[in-house]
């Protein structure tokens, strides 16, 4: 593990089975950030909401803030040690993008999006969806109190801050198989997101070799 500020994540198959996938996932990240075995973990929540593994030892208690997405088949998984993280996923599918974001999105946005080649419309209005989700889950509040109307920038590389709250960032690490994958977290310098596992391993599967680090410049909104 690096010694940077680093999310981690982490996207299996969710096969709907006992144990839990995600649950899975989350003792497995719990256990790699705090280097204790999976059995001392306590899985509980922080004053807003938010889900994160504690381990408890003479010394006092330490956390590692994490955050779960499904979509179809998948569970993704991403965990942090210095503050809150969000994350979110979703399959490429067919979808009325625009007709959705006319419905749910700023006005902004709807013309960005409108501007948008036509081809790709559906993938940049996943970002933007995903992007939206990702931010509320590091907030707390997911999609309530008007999440779909919060402003994101557009998509894409180099990251870029959420209008109005400059400690709060989001990016979408490429994750190909068809996904659209957005991690968000609050922070006030750079922060990597390291993709642990991929899709195509089942969550029985060790850590991958394929790595991919993607600096957050740290200064974004989202869920």
């Amino acid at each position: 593990m690096s010694g940077r500020d680093t999310a981690y994540v982490w996207v299996g198959r969710d096969t709907g089975g006992q144990p839990d996938p995600a649950a899975v996932l989350v003792r497995r990240a719990g256990a790699l950030l705090l280097g204790r075995p999976e059995t001392e973990l306590v899985l509980t929540h922080d004053r807003e909401g938010r889900p994160v593994v504690r381990v408890d030892d003479v010394t006092g208690s330490v956390e590692v803030a994490v955050s779960v997405s499904r979509t179809a088949g998948l569970v993704a998984v991403a965990a942090r040690r210095a503050g809150a993280v969000g994350v979110d996923v979703e399959r490429i599918r067919p979808l009325p993008a625009l007709a959705l974001a006319r419905r749910w999105f700023p006005p902004a946005e709807l013309a960005w999006l409108g501007d948008r080649p036509e081809a790709g419309r559906t993938v940049d209005f996943l970002r933007l969806w995903t992007a939206k989700e990702a931010v509320g889950k590091a907030l707390g509040r997911g999609l309530r109190d008007g999440g779909l109307h919060r402003s994101m920038p557009p998509p894409g590389l180099p990251l870029r801050p959420v209008p109005g709250d400059e400690l709060l960032r989001v990016g979408h690490p490429r994750l190909g198989g068809g996904l659209v994958l957005a991690v968000a977290v609050r922070a006030s310098a750079p922060v990597d997101v390291e993709v642990v596992q991929r899709p195509g391993h089942g969550v029985t599967a060790e850590r991958s070799a394929s790595v991919e680090r993607t600096s957050l410049p740290v200064v974004v909104r989202g869920n």
